[in-house]
């Protein structure tokens, strides 16, 4: 049988400020990327966040982004490759550190906003990424966009990847997702993500917003948790690949 990931990005609310539905969301996906305080998130929410995957049953994976609070980690902050490997060895060991004390088990990394949309393209951040996931667990997942440098650097530093692809983000020609910052970069519509999402799995196709089919091969499908359809989004699109005949699973799991 087909198998595919379907992951959420979690914790992400920090002191008083709630982001998200994580725990209407957790019993619809298999993996969870959870934020690590620098672009949302707390030791709090982290330990809360964790708390809840393992009760789902969900794959705890660590969610590292740029130091900004104020931007959502969406803003472009100027990074030598040491310093990427610091922040994100600093976050995903943070997390490690909590998931051990809940006695779980950490699977995964995916990094988040502007620090993943750069590794996408930059292969010097890419390897500074994955080298400081290796060196904290070589047996950690590094997940990555379908196609980009981040999947290479994984791959040659010697770690299992996922290939991730998008329910609710629309596409352009080479692969890449549109920006944030233009009208079309968001899918609203339920049934057009899941529509989507099938595609993906069964044809290893999407349409980009040129007009043209974009190959592409998809491990691990994501859900924004901070989407206003977030809840809406995960049981739709759960309930149609299901319906295709694909079993949602964890990478590894």
């Amino acid at each position: 049988m087909t198998t595919i990931d379907m992951n959420c990005d979690m914790g992400e609310s920090f002191g008083v400020y709630k982001m998200g539905a994580d725990e209407e969301i957790l019993p619809y996906i298999s993996s969870a990327n959870i934020a690590c305080g620098f672009h949302a998130g707390d030791p709090s929410t982290m330990r809360k966040t964790v708390r809840l995957a393992i009760e789902n049953g969900a794959a705890i994976g660590a969610h590292p982004g740029l130091p900004d609070l104020m931007g959502f980690g969406r803003r472009h902050i100027d990074l030598l490759p040491e310093e990427a490997y610091d922040i994100v060895a600093y976050q995903v060991g943070a997390l490690w550190g909590i998931v051990q004390s809940e006695g779980g088990r950490m699977r995964h990394v995916k990094a988040h906003g502007m620090l993943y949309n750069r590794a996408t393209k930059e292969p010097e951040l890419s390897e500074a990424i994955a080298r400081a996931v290796y060196d904290i667990d070589p047996e950690l997942i590094l997940f990555g966009l379908a196609g980009g440098e981040l999947l290479k650097a994984g791959k040659n530093m010697g770690l299992k990847t996922g290939s991730e692809v998008f329910a609710d983000r629309t596409y352009q020609e080479d692969g890449t997702l549109t920006s944030r910052r233009e009208a079309n970069a968001l899918i609203e519509d339920a049934d057009q993500a899941a529509n989507q999402v099938i595609r993906m799995i069964g044809e290893q196709k999407v349409r980009s917003q040129q007009g043209k089919d974009v190959d592409i091969h998809a491990e691990t499908v994501c859900i924004h948790g901070d989407g206003a359809y977030a809840l809406d989004f995960a049981k739709n699109v759960r309930e149609k690949v299901e319906n295709a005949g694909v079993q949602i699973q964890a990478i590894g799991g």
